[in-house]
């Protein structure tokens, strides 16, 4: 039986047998893919609360695996970076030369999102596919740029929760596994065919339609990707109150309009579970990137014109709009996977927001700004208004700015320091109470190698990085 949470040699191995034509290519990869993931936990050892670390001055080594197991021995996180080395490498070996979506296409999101090929820029998990065997991952991962269809399982109506008909929208890889542990659980055929986008567990179906994110029980980055009954409850109710919230702004929240999971012995089951999310509607000659793809694409980053005048148009679209959803009760977790960005003619004209598990909301300012807090369940409401800040500034300013500002400089030979103070004239804009917070202190970052290493892997950890913006 193959196994899963391959390292770089058992997934050369399973390559003989199942993609021959592939290993050459692996071969190659893998020093870049070492080199890779060791720059990102890198990243981490210098910025990190890191146990097992007493000078970080030294030259500790360029395989990332041999370093994480002389730090870390036994330590989860080993086989961890050691599946992300061997998943970046084969993803690097499988990559197609980019080439943009014809206009009109119905698939260009779904086209556009499996484009990515390196994952997370920061995470040193950032390909870890743990569960999955190589076979798996060359057929359900978005980098391997694969259609496949969801399975729809019928539920008996006394063990349904949630919205719609009691049918299950499953994963194939989850399906196989639920339906042997729940007889009483009925397979009732395929889906239609669908494009795994960015995160592997939602999908696109071809030809447009609602997007799906289903239940998987696999470790990719920082968590397992279930669905939480938080989740189901949540969806529907958080919509409604964004598409309040946001009406007069450039940025349209993707409603999550249905939910359901099943109910087991231990109540609705996150295994067992999906989400049902609004498509990007698009006018003649708009495409929607998500930010990462953006930052992530040389072709793409490429096409983007004057990096000042996009900067600045960012700002006016993306960051002044954050601010002001913060100062109205609700902190967006707007990062580089549920963010994206509406291009026109190569200028961004409008932001989509996708995922409300992430966010926080604050009972307090939604009352200031006329809107009734709703029924939520799980960690979203917050009265902590330190914690709502961080929430917006470790994704929007430490990940997405950071990542953006350096692909323009990169690519464009901009000066980052000119684009950052363009995000903090946008932010100075909206004169809300949070900007002196957001321009002078520290960004925040989740400590995610710290995470990993930690008792409760889920438990928050945060870092903090000097700020651009501080020293305008």
């Amino acid at each position: 039986m193959p196994q899963p949470t391959a390292d770089p040699a058992q997934t050369r191995a399973a390559l003989t047998e199942l993609r021959p034509d592939l290993v050459g290519r692996f071969d190659a990869a893998l020093p870049g893919a070492r080199a890779a993931i060791m720059a990102r936990l890198q990243h981490a050892l210098d910025h990190e609360p890191l146990p097992g670390i007493s000078d970080k001055s030294g030259d500790l080594g360029t395989d990332p695996v041999e370093v994480a197991g002389r730090l870390w021995p036994g330590a989860r996180l080993v086989a961890e970076i050691a599946n992300s080395v061997a998943n970046l490498a084969l993803a690097r070996a499988a990559a197609a030369p980019e080439r943009l979506p014809e206009p009109g296409d119905p698939d260009s999101l779904g086209r556009v999102e499996q484009m990515l090929v390196d994952g997370h820029p920061l995470h040193p998990c950032c390909r870890t596919r743990s569960q999955m065997t190589v076979e798996d991952v060359l057929a359900y991962a978005p980098e391997h740029r694969p259609v496949i269809r969801l399975r729809r399982i019928a539920v008996p109506a006394h063990r349904w929760h949630g919205t719609g008909a009691p049918v299950l929208y499953a994963h194939p890889w989850q399906a196989r596994r639920i339906l042997a542990e729940y007889p009483w659980l009925t397979d009732i055929g395929p889906t239609g065919p669908v494009r795994p986008l960015m995160s592997l567990r939602t999908v696109a179906p071809v030809g447009g339609g609602p997007h799906v994110k289903t239940a998987v029980d696999i470790q990719m980055t920082s968590a397992v990707r279930t669905v939480s009954p938080a989740a189901v409850h949540n969806g529907p109710r958080l919509s409604a109150l964004l598409t309040k919230l946001t009406a007069d702004l450039p940025l349209d929240v993707l409603t999550e309009t249905a939910a359901g999971a099943v109910i087991t012995e231990d109540g609705p089951d996150r295994r067992l579970a999906h989400l049902i999310r609004e498509a990007p509607r698009l006018s003649d000659g708009e495409s929607a990137v998500p930010l990462g793809v953006l930052a992530a694409s040389p072709l793409l980053i490429g096409e983007l014109g004057d990096p000042y005048a996009f900067m600045a148009k960012l700002g006016t679209v993306l960051f002044a709009p954050l601010a002001r959803v913060l100062h109205r009760g609700v902190a967006l977790e707007a990062h580089g996977q549920n963010t994206l960005i509406v291009l026109l003619r190569g200028q961004p004209v409008r932001v989509l927001y996708r995922d409300l598990g992430g966010v926080r909301v604050h009972a307090g300012r939604l009352e200031k700004a006329g809107l009734d807090m709703p029924d939520l369940h799980g960690d979203l409401p917050t009265g902590d208004e330190d914690e709502l800040r961080a929430k917006l500034a470790a994704a929007a300013l430490g990940t997405v700015a950071h990542q953006l500002i350096t692909a323009l400089s990169e690519h464009h030979q901009a000066e980052p320091q000119r684009l950052w103070d363009l995000v903090a004239a946008a932010l100075e804009q909206t004169a809300t109470r949070d900007v002196p917070h957001l321009l002078g202190e520290p960004l925040p970052v989740k400590a995610t190698t710290a995470m990993r290493l930690a008792a409760d892997p889920l438990a928050d950890i945060w870092t903090h990085l000097p700020n651009p913006m501080a020293v305008r």
